[in-house]
């Protein structure tokens, strides 16, 4: 039982909560039907089981780096827990599995599989270790769920979403890097391994992720005085809600990062936290009477 819990983290099943972005589309455009829900489910586990492909991948590519690293050390791989020739079968599989299941859904998901796949490869060996790009890598990635969601279920996709997609996730990208400079500091260390930063940059790149996070803020306003917003909710004065508990916590994860508190993931930190789960609740809540009320 410890070796199948062993091999089924190695897939980190934590990081497929970013495969709900999927399910936006129709959300904010209000199309829910049985249809929708059964594929949207299958684009979901579709995107999971690759993106697992592509984590193990990752983890294999970047084995030396993790040794050095205080936390990755003890991944699976790096901690030689599991060979690395199990490694390679388990991406290929995952891989095989979920063009398999993608098959079912359109073939337009198919080629958006295979654009993710390859280009979060092309990430790992190549645009990681290119200051800045790597981040807006990491944000094209973040929002090509998105337009999964949209484009595969047909759904036309708000420009603002997108906007705000790309900004939201490329603070959240900055701040991942933030978080890892904040680290070296604390190790005493000058640059990153397999990364172009240097700890010099770190506030360049704190200002980044706070910028960026506001700029999201702002295209959320905008977008509540849309007329999409007015067509869609009955009381679109409730999504200001949504704004400022954005706000709160774009605010309060630069903080956390800048104390050198935060997860040197921050989707992890996100899960885990209890202020973002209580921000998550409170976004929902404000959207729910924007709908209802």
């Amino acid at each position: 039982m410890k070796n199948l819990l062993l091999y089924f983290n190695c897939l980190r099943p934590h990081q497929w909560i970013k495969n709900f972005l999927i399910f936006i589309p129709f959300l904010a455009a209000h199309q829910i039907n049985k249809e929708i829900i059964m594929s949207s489910i299958l684009i979901f586990i579709s995107f999971s089981l690759m993106a697992s492909s592509v984590y193990v991948f990752n983890d294999l590519i970047d084995i030396k780096a993790d040794r050095a690293h205080p936390l990755k050390r003890y991944r699976a791989f790096a901690s030689k827990k599991i060979p690395t020739s199990y490694g390679k079968f388990i991406a290929v599989l995952l891989l095989i599995l979920s063009l398999m299941i993608g098959l079912k859904v359109s073939n337009i998901f198919i080629i958006i599989l295979i654009f993710y796949f390859l280009t979060s490869n092309f990430y790992s060996i190549i645009l990681k270790k290119i200051i800045i790009l790597d981040i807006c890598t990491l944000a094209i990635l973040y929002t090509l769920r998105i337009i999964a969601g949209g484009v595969v279920l047909k759904i036309d996709l708000s420009i603002w979403l997108l906007v705000f997609s790309l900004f939201f996730f490329f603070s959240l990208a900055a701040t991942k890097r933030q978080a890892e400079l904040v680290d070296l500091i604390k190790r005493k260390k000058l640059k990153s391994i397999n990364r172009g930063y240097k700890t010099v940059d770190l506030p360049i790149i704190s200002m980044s992720a706070l910028g960026a996070g506001y700029i999201s803020v702002l295209i959320m306003a905008f977008y509540i005085n849309s007329p999409e917003v007015i067509k869609l909710y009955s009381q679109p004065l409730a999504l200001w809600g949504v704004c400022l508990v954005l706000l709160f916590w774009v605010t309060k994860v630069s903080l956390v990062t800048q104390r050198g508190e935060m997860h040197y993931d921050p989707i992890v930190f996100a899960v885990k936290d209890f202020g973002s789960q209580f921000c998550f609740v409170l976004i929902i809540l404000f959207i729910s009477i924007g709908i209802l009320f």
